[in-house]
């Protein structure tokens, strides 16, 4: 919110400067008009010239401007667009508990982390600020070489790779002792079951069991962990998942979050419809016409292809913004 305040009132003061700089040309358009003498008239078009090249240099500005303005709107407008079920699951359980852990899964391309993003932006944003540790699995290339993980993980904690589980297990809970920590384990998909479940089994489950002991003290600070699976296949393994919040719920037992489908048509129509003053009137004009072609373009509603249809039609490349709205 602030930022976009900041957006506004850089484009009005640029708007300001453009106005003074066009009347001064005006001004000088004119002397030159009816400018008699030789040398006045050399030295107005020199002035001309400049002026000319400073409101150019201020229009591209504007226009820049405007269309980063766009784009934000455009984004905000993006992020209330269908996972009502992975919002409201994910709200539930982070409200109440302040150590978790998620599975995020479906089909490739279906958003895993846009969602991913959506969800701690949305939701948890001061985490974002804290520890964030990041680990592409798809590195590891046996899947069944739990060691391999554990050197992974070592590493991306700042410890030496032969490190022990219990030596990264403390380094990550002195970490949580002063600040929000965000694990992002991407590609889980890449891992075997077994070494999936190592993972959850000798490092989630301890750190849990050591985090919980200080929550009961009062904390401050968040503790999250995400499995992010770009294949589907996750969710029908033998593992230890809770899909909803109850009493007997505990940390140490990760979340497996909904399955992400695809848009359906009547979610679109329902985001054109509250999400219109955010939107170019091209999209929200006609609504069936939108629809129509966002579903032909994106396979029936797929959400990567989707979100890339949408930017499209707003006259916004969804590859540009990509890394600039996906900040994990």
């Amino acid at each position: 919110m602030y930022a976009d305040q900041n957006l506004h009132h850089k484009r009005q003061a640029l708007q300001q400067q453009y106005d003074l700089v066009a009347e001064k040309l005006k001004r000088l358009r004119c002397d030159y008009a009816i400018m008699a003498d030789t040398l006045v008239r050399f030295q107005l078009e020199k002035q001309i010239e400049q002026t000319e090249a400073e409101l150019n240099s201020l229009d591209e500005q504007l226009q820049k401007l405007e269309q980063v303005l766009s784009d934000g709107k455009l984004y905000r407008a993006l992020l209330r667009l269908g996972y009502q079920k992975h919002t409201l699951a994910f709200r539930k359980f982070i409200e109440a508990h302040s150590i978790a852990a998620f599975l995020i899964h479906g089909s490739p391309d279906y958003g895993q982390r846009w969602l991913l993003n959506r969800l701690v932006v949305q939701y948890v944003p001061s985490v974002i600020t804290g520890k964030i540790v990041r680990i592409n699995l798809s590195r590891i290339a046996r899947r069944s070489d739990t060691n391999a993980l554990w050197r992974e993980l070592g590493g991306r904690v700042g410890l030496d790779r032969q490190s022990p589980i219990v030596e990264i297990v403390e380094r990550v809970y002195q970490w949580w002792q002063t600040q929000n920590v965000l694990l992002i384990f991407y590609d889980v998909d890449f891992l075997s079951e077994i070494s999936l479940n190592d993972l959850i089994r000798d490092f989630w489950l301890p750190l849990t069991i050591r985090a919980k002991k200080a929550v009961s003290q009062t904390s401050d600070f968040k503790l999250l962990m995400f499995l992010v699976d770009y294949d589907g296949c996750v969710a029908s393994w033998n593992l230890p998942f809770a899909e909803k919040l109850n009493t007997t719920w505990q940390p140490e037992q990760p979340v497996k979050l909904p399955e992400i489908f695809e848009f359906s048509e009547d979610e679109l129509s329902k985001w054109l419809e509250f999400s219109a003053d955010e939107l170019p009137m091209k999209l929200v004009d006609q609504v069936d016409e939108t629809i129509d072609i966002i579903m032909k373009n994106s396979d029936n509603g797929i959400p990567e292809p989707t979100l890339g249809e949408i930017c499209r039609l707003s006259d916004c490349n969804w590859y540009e913004q990509e890394e600039k709205w996906l900040r994990l």
